[in-house]
């Protein structure tokens, strides 16, 4: 487990697929082919908070949703790279932009598409639902299972890692009323 903390205390970009990390992966289509997704209040929480703490988020994944733009528009992520079959040219240009190296960066995949940025980054993270293929290739595999709660937990590690959890604490405290007030 040191390890890992020691992994997590570098990273400066944390990269997310989405359908089997913050989807469950399955895919439910309407009578008129309307493509819907459903995402865990947690995880967009989990992401919103190590935003907030300085560590943006990026988003690469090989499907196309109008669902995804609208969830990462109201998260505030503004790296999206979507249609993306081969992933590592957007990685690689993330990268760049923000002047980082691999092991700054966090990638969070469940398939095998996922595994060229599983070798790359720094800490490479999957699912625990993910094929069991996915785990020789990882750093570390969530408790939590695609979907189900694995981003919020790969947040709340970072945070603890890099040593912010108790400001992160403190900042939702303070925003309590008082008792005498």
């Amino acid at each position: 487990m040191d390890s890992l903390f020691e992994k997590a205390k570098k990273i400066r970009l944390v990269i997310f697929d989405v359908d089997g990390v913050l989807t469950t992966g399955a895919l439910f289509y309407g009578a008129n082919g309307t493509e819907l997704k459903e995402f865990h209040v947690h995880d967009g929480q989990g992401m919103k908070t190590l935003q907030k703490l300085g560590i943006p988020i990026a988003i690469i994944t090989s499907r196309q949703s109008d669902i995804v733009t609208h969830r990462m528009r109201e998260l505030g992520i503004n790296y999206v790279y979507q249609n993306q079959v081969d992933k590592l040219p957007a990685y690689e240009e993330i990268k760049q932009k923000l002047k980082l190296s691999d092991e700054n960066i966090a990638y969070i995949g469940d398939d095998l598409p996922d595994l060229p940025l599983l070798t790359r980054a720094g800490l490479a993270i999957t699912v625990a639902n993910a094929p069991s293929v996915m785990q020789q290739y990882a750093h570390w595999t969530t408790h939590s299972k695609g979907g189900e709660g694995a981003a919020r937990e790969v947040c709340d590690f970072i945070i603890q890692a890099q040593g912010l959890y108790s400001m992160m604490i403190e900042s939702y405290l303070h925003r309590l009323p008082s008792a005498n007030a």
